[in-house]
């Protein structure tokens, strides 16, 4: 009997339905389906009856019935290119949260090679999956040739070549990097060396673009930079080439894990930190802080930056109006610690 019963309160198929859970919870249908569109103007207490009524009856709704009935998929897609990448990390961190916020969940891929063929590919396999819009979390030095959208598409990118096409949410790396350069030659440097990221990073070149270019409105004459990558390695490597020279006494790394290896290269071949040479990063990650000596650092937001591409996708979303050229620059700070100090006259 009561096994009849039950199935009467269920569809035809035996699966509970909208009136089921409504019924349970004590709701309407329509606050059913605002819950599970993931609106926002539901009363905590009554989004929590929902989803036990739901947890109850083993309801799962139509995710893409839903999606027809309301124009949209409620999905976002990301494009990034090491996710395994500190500053990606983060960024996406900060997509991921301004998504659930906004009651959209989202759908990653990774391209290791934006600068290619694999960036159609993937913006297609994204298409494939029903997003409305995308974000572009790093793209390296890919162009506007390597990011074929369909048609109508939001999308919002990140520290890239693409920046200045699209809608965009970039850290303002160059008054970084001057902020950077100023503090070693106010320290009394006579000029301040650099190890460089990856040549396939637009972050790299613009850091290495804008320290140069602040040396030379200093009258100085930019030493050879030392090509590195994003890793402590990269650092080892540069600051045992760089620790031979005893004119070098300041050296701007394009990271915080590059400028950490560096410092330990120095102190195996006997030069001190900050006593002998002056060492700066970029980033601002926590773990500057507990180096030795603590890591001066530029900071950056990137948790920021992901939350401000989402905002600009779904403006475009609600606006129906995908593309623009808005751009988001996010302040950096110069952040002082121990690695730095005035220069030293030789005896």
């Amino acid at each position: 009997m009561g096994g009849t019963q039950r199935s009467k309160r269920r569809g035809r198929s035996g699966a509970p339905s909208v009136s089921d859970v409504a019924r349970l919870a004590g709701v309407s249908t329509q606050t059913v389906s605002r819950v599970t569109a993931g609106a926002r103007n539901v009363r905590p207490d009554t989004r929590e009856k929902v989803l036990h009524a739901m947890e109850r009856l083993g309801y799962s709704p139509n995710r893409a019935a839903q999606a027809l009935r309301r124009g949209s998929f409620r999905t976002i897609g990301v494009v990034t290119q090491h996710i395994e990448r500190t500053g990606e990390a983060l960024t996406t961190e900060g997509v991921l949260a301004a998504a659930w916020e906004a009651g959209y969940t989202v759908t990653m891929v990774q391209v290791e090679r934006p600068a290619s063929e694999d960036m159609r590919t993937a913006v297609l396999h994204l298409a494939d999956q029903a997003v409305d819009g995308l974000v572009v979390v790093q793209a390296g030095r890919a162009g506007r040739e390597h990011l074929v959208l369909p048609a109508g598409l939001p999308v919002a990118v990140s520290d890239s070549a693409l920046v200045g096409y699209y809608p965009s949410a970039s850290a303002d790396q160059v008054r970084g990097v001057r902020a950077a350069v100023d503090h070693l030659l106010g320290l009394g440097h006579r000029t301040v060396h650099h190890v460089a990221g990856p040549e396939d990073s637009q972050s790299a070149l613009i850091r290495s673009a804008s320290w140069a270019a602040r040396l030379r409105e200093a009258g100085l004459t930019a030493p050879e930079p030392v090509q590195g990558d994003w890793t402590a390695a990269s650092g080892y490597a540069a600051g045992e080439r760089l620790a031979a020279d005893p004119e070098v006494t300041a050296v701007f790394c394009a990271n915080d894990e590059v400028a950490i290896g560096l410092i330990r290269a120095m102190h195996e071949r006997g030069r001190r930190v900050p006593q002998d040479v002056s060492v700066v990063g970029f980033d601002g990650l926590s773990l500057g802080e507990y180096s030795f000596p603590p890591l001066t650092t530029v900071r950056q937001d990137f948790r920021r930056a992901g939350e401000e591409m989402v905002r600009l996708v779904l403006e475009q979303v609600d606006s129906g109006a995908a593309g623009g050229e808005r751009q988001i620059l996010i302040p950096t700070e110069l952040v002082v610690r121990g690695s730095t100090a005035p220069r030293r006259e030789r005896t």
